[in-house]
């Protein structure tokens, strides 16, 4: 991705010698801890090998939506779109965000069924989401060629989306106002204990003690656990999407279609994505957790690609260790950045063009690739790790973080100061990965 996108966030260059708590990973789960942390009074730094949001949290497709989640989400996708509401105004910087609602609309009656059965679910968790007849998702579409094909639709008028470019970065400064420092170009190498817990964070410009740690390092977070003894069960699968040229409005929001989803930006253009489309490499880490994720990888395997590259042997899903005092695979690969799927970014212009006759003279401004870290049941881990006293995780976002990623932050920071959690934490315990639960068939829609 083109890195001149994403705002600039400033560094402190100087470590501090001891803080409250140190967050790995400067993606959008690591600023919202680190911000909320603030906010209860500690001190925090943020240690991040590259640039704040430069991988997935800046390559997502921006949506922040309440619609067909996992029911185990609901109460954190809630809170999060109530804190999504007021967070420009408390932070004091535009992030982006719009609340326009969020439309899907189909030809399938066994997905609107699939649908409807969410709905009601829904509704039952207090979240507004309301069927569309199919008059009503034809006028969801207006200009699309293919819009008397629909047989109805959902709606969320809560939801909304956000500029992953504009949003963590102005997150991460709302956080370094509030006391937070921030260290870019800095890469957690491992973690110091002391007495069976966390005494500090081994960077590679020195350590800083602490008593408790958030690892919220993304597609490395299973390989960092994994040098600590901690087995966690997560795979990276790499997407694509795109950005186009200004164009006119034939959308305003975002809305999901069965041949792309769509989402208008800022600037005049849009946001385009193919759901459900990925690539799996072949790695080491991979092959060692297959059998956790063989019932999602069947479930989901039309979408999928599998193909064996360079990451076999190098990146966060390559098998090892490194020692604290020599240069390790955080620094050598400071952004994870694989090349768009050009096949994808081919099938998602044609099929936008063929939809809206009115964009037929639209172009793929930039398109770019993006890893992102999966658990098994595509429900993240926010949860402490009794192993080891002191460590936190939040990982395993499944290609869904940013929308819920402020109230994310909120239930990490609660559980590190031990506050009465802003939802029930139990569906992101972290033993459900290890304790042999029945993880079942992942419930995202």
């Amino acid at each position: 991705m083109n890195a001149s996108a994403l705002q600039t966030v400033r560094s402190d260059e100087t470590l501090p010698n001891a803080v409250d708590v140190v967050v790995i990973g400067g993606g959008i789960a690591g600023i919202t801890a680190a911000y909320e942390l603030a906010k209860k009074g500690l001190r925090v730094a943020v240690i991040e090998k590259g640039r704040v949001a430069a991988e997935q949290s800046s390559r997502n497709w921006g949506w922040c939506r309440q619609q067909n989640r996992d029911v185990r989400e609901m109460p954190l996708i809630k809170a999060s779109v109530q804190m999504w509401n007021g967070l420009a105004e408390e932070i004091g910087a535009d992030l982006g965000y719009r609340r326009n609602g969020l439309r899907y609309v189909t030809d399938t009656k066994a997905t609107l069924d699939t649908w409807d059965a969410w709905s009601k679910s829904a509704r039952e968790h207090g979240i507004d989401s309301r069927m569309l007849t199919s008059r009503e998702a034809q006028a969801a579409t207006p200009g699309h060629a293919r819009a008397t094909a629909w047989i109805g639709g959902a709606w969320c008028p809560e939801d909304g989306h956000a500029e992953p470019t504009m949003a963590v970065p102005a997150m991460a400064e709302g956080a370094r106002r509030r006391g937070v420092t921030i260290h870019q170009q800095c890469a957690a190498r491992g973690l110091e204990t002391s007495g069976g817990r966390v005494s500090g964070v081994i960077t590679e410009r020195g350590v800083i003690r602490t008593q408790a740690v958030v690892c919220a390092g993304g597609a490395w977070a299973s390989m960092f656990c994994d040098r600590h003894g901690i087995d966690l069960p997560q795979a990276n699968v790499r997407g694509t999407a795109m950005r186009t040229t200004a164009a006119p409005a034939v959308i305003e929001g975002t809305i999901y279609t069965p041949e792309f989803c769509l989402r208008r930006r800022l600037n005049g253009g849009y946001t385009l994505s193919l759901a459900g489309r990925g690539t799996v490499e072949l790695t080491p880490r991979g092959l060692r957790y297959a059998r956790q994720f063989f019932t999602t990888f069947m479930e989901r395997r039309k979408g999928l690609k599998f193909r064996v590259r360079n990451s076999f042997f190098s990146g966060p899903e390559q098998l090892g260790t490194w020692r604290f005092d020599e240069v390790t695979p955080f620094e050598k690969h400071r952004t994870l950045d694989p090349a768009p799927d050009q096949g994808l970014v081919d099938e998602a212009l044609g099929k936008l063009r063929a939809a809206y006759p009115a964009l037929g003279d639209i172009k793929i401004a930039q398109a770019w690739g993006g890893v992102i870290d999966s658990t098994a049941d595509a429900i993240p881990v926010i949860s402490a790790v009794d192993k080891l006293p002191g460590l936190i995780l939040s990982t395993g976002y499944s290609g869904h973080g940013f929308g819920i990623g402020p109230g994310a932050g909120r239930l990490t920071a609660d559980l590190v100061t031990g506050d009465t959690p802003i939802v029930d934490p139990y569906p992101f315990r972290y033993t459900r990965l290890v304790d042999g639960t029945d993880l079942g068939k992942p419930g995202m829609i």
